[in-house]
């Protein structure tokens, strides 16, 4: 696994929500999802789904079809085992009151419980 060495606020908000999927067995996320829940830009969110990916955090995958006709496929995503690892250890480093686990964000209502 290769570590992380920029880690900043819109990465930890998305590793949380990665790791609340993770636990619950929710559905993979995908970008336009996290960043309507984060109320985060597509180049910011985009950016740390590449760097979590090139580090082998994240696997990602494309769907068939969209199911929406004329609508472009989504790419999904999901943490791997080294993810959920590093993830859980940056959290509880960079975010040790637990807030993150007391509140994780809701990826089905776009933002927190």
């Amino acid at each position: 696994m290769n570590e992380i060495k920029r880690i900043t606020r819109p990465l930890l908000d998305v590793l949380e929500i990665f790791l609340e999927s993770y636990d619950n067995g929710g559905d993979e996320p995908y970008g336009r999802k996290i960043m309507r829940t984060l109320k985060r830009s597509g180049p910011t969110v985009y950016g740390i789904l590449d760097r979590l990916e090139d580090a082998g955090w994240v696997a990602g995958r494309w769907e068939e079809e969209h199911p929406e006709p004329g609508t472009p496929r989504r790419r999904f995503y999901r943490l791997t085992v080294d993810g959920a690892a590093g993830a859980r250890r940056i959290l509880a480093e960079r975010r040790p009151s637990g807030e993150w686990q007391a509140n994780p964000p809701d990826l089905a209502t776009g933002g927190t419980t």
